[in-house]
């Protein structure tokens, strides 16, 4: 029998030219492959019927291909093969079209007379139906189909030079001739068989099966993460930071010059944050809030505890806009209170120096360049965190003595989630908005007039209000069939009058983007046609309109972020969802968003219907890699991973012992920030 161990390179079963398109993938060993786990799977005992409309969710069609062959000119050109259902049906047989853009291999794969299998989604164009770049298997009748038929059968992510039949059937092979003992895992997560368990992940006997047997793996993988989590939660407390936030004379001053109370949960916040800044060790707290919820307030006053501590503290935020937005609002409040303020972003700095002395440093990326900015750094903040990479956080944070580190974030983060990434994080949790916000209204509109959407946003701007027209692509593209905003732009100033309409942009020069949002705050302009680039820092109370074209393309937090750019002041605001898709999943995406404004409702269905990795962005590490996107949501298995973490740690606090098999599995990116 086969090691776990034994190099790839050295299986007779496989060609070089099939080891050298496994290893560039990154498998070496036996036990690699075998952990490239199905990333979905094809009940090929019951196919689906061939549709006659076109599909929400992707479908899996058994047919023979009819016609086959290179269809278009010149950059248009594509493979075209015609699959039709054999069963037939009351009206003759389904057809599907199936296409492929830029693949002109696909003629040396696919050919008229085969028997295939494809699985995609569904469209109709030009009165056919029509798949395009479906996943296909050509059924072989001299081979040996045990494992490609009649069964449920694993889908693999594709492997450049390998694939899917032959991958297939190699790691069915190994499955049987690997000596199940170099196989293990160097801590006992299940009771369950492990060899029992790894078969039927891959090959599994039923659905209920194959889950229960993912589930296993899942567990040894969230059971890594907060490994990985617990170790640097206990290293960071268990350096000795700096005492700060026991002085509050600043504190208590902007409380007084605040024309409003803070909400129950800011001061809950704030009293979270002074209990951290107080204690021997350095501050690691995450600030998560809805859109609206007041997030900047909590983090101007610890900057203030910071300050009255005699220590600088710094806010890095992912945007210019974003950096000068904050840099505003500071300044309305400090300015009273005598701090110091400075911004720093690539393209502007801007000082507001009332005495020397400890200052706020407000900034872009630009605050990790200059290395004398710093006098003693004591607190960092990172806003919109999930924008940064991990090495842009820590670059900040080692620009001090182990600083105090709040992080915060508008995005709101499923539970399940926050336990995976910010385990090593304490949590604090904004879920109250100020008093005097206008009620946001939602609605979702299908293929609207034009004149209707014009009229109505006229009427808006007629009671003095200001609208943002928000559109997903800046110019227009070939490959994407929604109006830009530069093309909707001239429209727009041709409706309502050139002189009431701007335009931004994320390709627009910084210096643009400043005189065009100053217009829209200063109300010269009345409505703005935007990107995502207006997503977050933007705040304009008198905005109470929002028209979101081709909804669709946007994600269910982004469209949240966006819609939180109005409902800022005291008016009712309007946010119109404006499409014309007949997919099911988007209209029920977009109906999430007209049913309810609760961003944690909207983060769960964010994630169930798109998973981790798009929600949170690739910088994130840990994400990028999990094979378990679909068991993220089971808050119960994060917990049972994480109970495992902490006994680990409990009996072997440095993994020097008992558990000193697991510390390989600590990576070394997870050393504590701010250590020097």
């Amino acid at each position: 029998m086969t090691s776990g161990q034994t190099p790839l390179n050295s299986l007779t079963t496989l060609s070089p030219k099939e080891t050298q398109a496994l290893e560039s993938a990154g498998f070496v060993t036996v036990a690699d492959l075998l952990a490239h786990f199905p990333k979905r799977y094809e009940d090929r005992r019951q196919f689906d019927a061939f549709p006659t409309l076109p599909t929400g969710k992707p479908v899996c069609l058994h047919g023979g291909v009819i016609d086959a062959g290179t269809k278009g000119f010149g950059k248009t050109r594509f493979y075209e093969a015609v699959i039709m259902d054999g069963s037939g049906g009351v009206f003759g047989s389904g057809k599907i079209t199936c296409r492929w853009f830029n693949m002109p291999f696909m003629s040396k794969v696919i050919a008229a007379g085969q028997q295939v299998i494809a699985y995609g989604k569904v469209k109709e164009q030009g009165g056919r139906l029509i798949i395009d770049h479906p996943e296909i298997e050509v059924i072989r009748e001299d081979e040996e189909e045990a494992i490609h038929l009649n069964r449920i059968v694993p889908i693999y992510r594709n492997i450049s030079g390998i694939n899917q039949r032959r991958l297939r059937e190699t790691i069915h092979t190994l499955l049987q001739t690997t000596d199940p003992e170099s196989l293990t895992f160097p801590y006992p997560v299940s009771e369950t068989n492990r060899t029992a368990d790894l078969f039927e992940t891959h090959f599994p006997t039923s659905a209920e099966s194959g889950k229960a047997a993912r589930r296993r793996f899942a567990l040894e993988a969230f059971f890594t993460i907060q490994l990985n989590v617990v170790w640097q939660r206990t290293r960071y407390l268990s350096h000795n930071g700096r005492v700060l936030g026991k002085k509050t004379t600043l504190l208590k001053a902007f409380y007084e010059n605040l024309p409003f109370d803070l909400t129950g949960a800011q001061k809950r916040s704030i009293k979270e944050i002074i209990a951290d800044m107080r204690l021997p060790r350095p501050m690691n707290r995450l600030i998560q809030g809805d859109v609206g919820s007041g997030k900047t307030f909590v983090a101007l006053a610890s900057m203030l505890l910071a300050i009255d501590s005699g220590a600088d503290a710094a806010l890095m935020a992912p945007t210019q806009i974003l950096a000068e937005q904050h840099f505003l609002t500071f300044r309305k409040w400090l300015e009273p209170l005598g701090v110091n303020l400075v911004l720093r972003t690539a393209n502007k700095r801007e000082e507001s120096i009332a005495a020397h002395g400890p200052t706020i440093f407000i900034g872009t990326h630009a605050l990790l360049y200059d290395e004398t900015l710093f006098t003693d750094l004591g607190l960092v903040v990172i806003d919109e965190q999930h924008k940064f990479g991990v090495a842009q956080r820590t670059d900040l944070i080692r620009q001090g003595t182990l600083p105090d580190v709040l992080v915060m974030t508008a995005t709101p983060i499923p539970r399940s989630l926050t336990m995976t990434i910010y385990g090593d994080l304490d949590v604090s949790l904004l879920d109250e908005k100020p008093a005097g916000r206008g009620k946001i209204i939602t609605a979702l509109r299908n293929k609207p007039k034009q004149q209707d959407i014009t009229d109505f946003v006229k009427a808006q701007l007629a009671e003095g209000r200001q609208a943002y027209l928000v559109y997903p692509l800046v110019e227009e593209s070939d490959s994407v069939k929604a109006e830009s905003a530069t093309e909707a732009f001239p429209k727009w100033q041709k409706r309502l009058g050139a002189e009431h309409v701007g335009l931004i942009h994320g390709k627009l020069r910084p210096e643009e983007k400043d005189a065009v949002m100053e217009d829209f705050r200063s109300g010269k302009t009345k409505a703005l046609v935007a990107t995502t680039v207006i997503e977050v820092g933007v705040d304009v109370p008198n905005a109470n309109l929002m028209i979101l074209h081709h909804a669709e393309r946007f994600g269910l937090a982004q469209i949240h972020q966006l819609r939180g750019r109005i409902g800022r002041g005291e008016h009712k605001s309007y946010c119109v969802l404006v499409t014309d898709t007949k997919l099911p999943e988007a209209i029920e995406k977009l109906t999430v968003l007209e049913r309810t404004s609760d961003g944690f409702e909207i983060a769960e269905a964010d994630l169930r219907l798109r998973g981790p990795g798009d929600i949170l962005g690739t910088a994130q590490s840990g994400l990028t890699d999990l094979r378990f996107a679909d068991f993220i949501t089971d808050t119960e298995l994060i917990r049972q991973a994480r109970s495992l973490a902490d006994q680990v740690f409990k009996d072997d606090p440095d993994l020097s012992g008992l558990h000193a098999n697991l510390r390989p599995f600590i990576s070394e990116s997870t050393a504590p920030q701010g250590a020097h």
